[in-house]
């Protein structure tokens, strides 16, 4: 993955053009540690997700799969305990993405395909082009959407479109995903979509970076508490920040 920084603004770019930017398990990795360094990176205020080339990024490669087998007979383990380590673990490389302090905007072209929509469930923001496609592809691979879209998409669309989505693997482009509160916006080529999320991007970076540390914890906290519970929340982080 290609980190680079840019006017205080984190750029993490999937570099693997030649697989659609199908993640291996190095490429996994590679997420949850570039997202870990942007939260400690005193220069990154904002983070930005993209993909090099065609698409953002086409999930999972299925080599991960295919080797699974062997993997599990290899480590010795019990198989399901292996398993359920494995799917905690890349889990965990897209849970990182909320964990950063940071805002994270996704900026999405081409494929946007199974594993590619797990991780763009967990970014704060999201931005495509028109022509770009979604799809919870998982149930044509014959296994259950694991690493966070089934948990994360009815939180962002109507619960039943999740549904839909999950049970048929149905794709959506981008004008559609901009109707259905997929994404923010949906612009009519790379060049505009870079430009609209650098705009965001930019006003986002030139505010104060506590303050906009905390309003991602408060927009996190509020998603698995009552209001009364949010209103605390806010209020302590919120004596905090005046207290100095």
């Amino acid at each position: 993955m290609d980190y680079r920084i840019t006017e205080h603004i984190a750029y993490l770019t999937f570099d693997r053009p030649e697989r659609a930017n199908a993640l291996d398990l190095a490429e996994w990795e590679a997420l949850r540690t570039a997202v870990e360094r942007a939260d400690q990176d005193e220069q990154a205020r904002v983070v930005v997700l993209a993909g090099q080339g065609k698409h953002f990024c086409a999930g999972i490669d299925l080599s991960v799969l295919t080797e699974l087998p062997q993997r599990v007979q290899a480590s010795g383990q019990d198989p399901e305990a292996y398993l359920v380590d494995f799917i905690t673990n890349l889990q965990d490389c897209i849970t990182a993405l909320e964990r950063c302090s940071k805002p994270v905007i996704a900026s999405i072209h081409g494929g946007c395909i199974g594993g590619g929509v797990d991780i763009i469930t967990a970014c704060d923001i999201r931005y495509c082009t028109k022509d770009a496609t979604f799809s919870v592809k998982e149930v044509d691979l014959g296994i259950v959407a694991d690493l966070g879209t089934l948990q994360r998409l009815p939180r962002i669309i109507n619960p039943g479109l999740a549904a839909e989505l999950a049970y048929t693997a149905r794709k959506v482009d981008g004008k559609e995903a901009e109707r259905i509160g997929l994404v923010t916006e949906a612009l009519g080529n790379e060049r505009q979509l870079q430009y609209r999320v650098g705009q965001v991007a930019d006003a986002i970076a030139a505010k104060p970076p506590r303050i906009v540390a905390g309003i991602k914890a408060a927009l996190l906290h509020q998603r698995d508490h009552t209001v009364r519970e949010g209103l605390e929340f806010v209020a302590r982080y919120s004596a905090g920040v005046m207290k100095g």
